[in-house]
Formats: C-alpha cells, sequence, structure tokens
C-alpha cells in the first residue's frame, strides 16, 4: 500500500512540476510547508533532474522553492496565531498531525526563540511544524520570512543539487543507471520501510491523542 501512496506522490510531483515549471515548484513546496506531508525530499530531486535537462537553473529552482515555503509558512504561521493550540489539536489529525509533532516544535521555538525559525528548516520534522508556534508567540512577520527564507533555501538549494548531480550522470555515466539497477530493489524498500513508519508514526499519535 505505501508504496502505491509513494507512487502516487511521485506521479503528482513529476505532473505538477513538468507542467507547471517553477510556479508548479512554488505550489507543491507551499503545500508542504503548510504542515500538509508532501515532503521536500521528493519534490526537489525532480526540480534538480530538470536542471540537468537544461528546463530549470539551480538558483531558480532553488528561489523557487523558498517562495514556495514561505507561502506555505505564512498559512501555518496565521493559523498559530489565530487558532492556536486548540486549532492544530482539532483538526490536526486530517494532516497526520499529533500532539507530539506540536511539542517538538514548541519546545523547539521555545528554547531557540525567533532564531528558530531559522535553525529549523534545517532540520527534518522539525521544519514541517516550525511555523505554527511562531504564529503563536506572534514572532515579528518580517523577521519570520526572512529567516524562513535563509533557512528554506540552502536546504532546497542542497536537494536539487542531488537532484541534478545524478540526472546529468545518467545518460553519461553508465555506472549511475547500474547502481540503481543492481540496488533498486534495496532502495525501494528503505523508502517503502521509511514511509510506512513516518505513516504509522503519525497515525499512532493522532489516534493516541485523540483518546
Amino acid at each position: 500500500m505505501i508504496d502505491h501512496i509513494l507512487s502516487a506522490l511521485a506521479a503528482l510531483v513529476i505532473a505538477v512540476v513538468s507542467a507547471g515549471g517553477y510556479a508548479g515548484v512554488v505550489l507543491l513546496m507551499a503545500i508542504a510547508a503548510a504542515c500538509v506531508p508532501l515532503p521536500s525530499e521528493l519534490i526537489m530531486p525532480f526540480a534538480g533532474y530538470l536542471v540537468a535537462q537544461g528546463k530549470f537553473t539551480l538558483v531558480g529552482a532553488a528561489t523557487a522553492a523558498a517562495l514556495g515555503e514561505n507561502i506555505g509558512a505564512a498559512i501555518a504561521y496565521e493559523a498559530g496565531k489565530r487558532g492556536g493550540r486548540p486549532l492544530a489539536e482539532r483538526y490536526g489529525h486530517l494532516l497526520l498531525v499529533d500532539a507530539h509533532h506540536l511539542d517538538q516544535a514548541d519546545r523547539f521555538f521555545a528554547r531557540f526563540g525567533p532564531v528558530a525559525a531559522l535553525v529549523g528548516r534545517l532540520l527534518p520534522v522539525i521544519r514541517a511544524f516550525i511555523a505554527f508556534p511562531a504564529g503563536m508567540a506572534r514572532m515579528n512577520r518580517l523577521t519570520f520570512h526572512i529567516f524562513t527564507t535563509l533557512g528554506s533555501w540552502p536546504w532546497c538549494f542542497a536537494l536539487a543539487w542531488v537532484g541534478m548531480t545524478l540526472g546529468a550522470r545518467w545518460d553519461s555515466d553508465p555506472r549511475v543507471k547500474l547502481w540503481f539497477h543492481r540496488f533498486d530493489a534495496v532502495v525501494l524498500a528503505v523508502l517503502v520501510a521509511g514511509a510506512a513508519l513516518f505513516v504509522w508514526h503519525r497515525l499512532r499519535g493522532v489516534r493516541r491523542s485523540r483518546a
């Protein structure tokens, strides 16, 4: 089941980015930054592949992604500012968000203050939720978006660079194809196991918080 979900997400990413170009990257990254479980690790490597095909530039892809993250983060910020914790606890289960994820983001923001909006964008898991406590704390909006940009741009650049590097070597270096063909089953198994663990963890947390 999980492999079908991954395939569907990959197909969605490819279709949206291929059809929308930079606007597609902005849209998908905005969705991902609004606490929706659509990983940037799936979006940006494909954008990097399009860099290798000459359809994007590396800086353009990273900048479009950072813009999208700012849009999505603004939505999450506003939700935190207006609805606070009760809003997240009431509707978070729809996005597989539980109290544990919110606690992590809250503690991280409480420890580092506004800088958490910068550092949190460089950390897995935390980066998806850090905008919410920033909104609850009513962090200065301009500072929030500056830190969000400074934190998200390097992350997106790095993921796009990986996709670009693999894409550039796909046809020119037969070892890349050989490696993928030789280890594709292992890679798929790791991805499926990781996605299954991710979904299971989220579902378990939501059920526990609603019990």
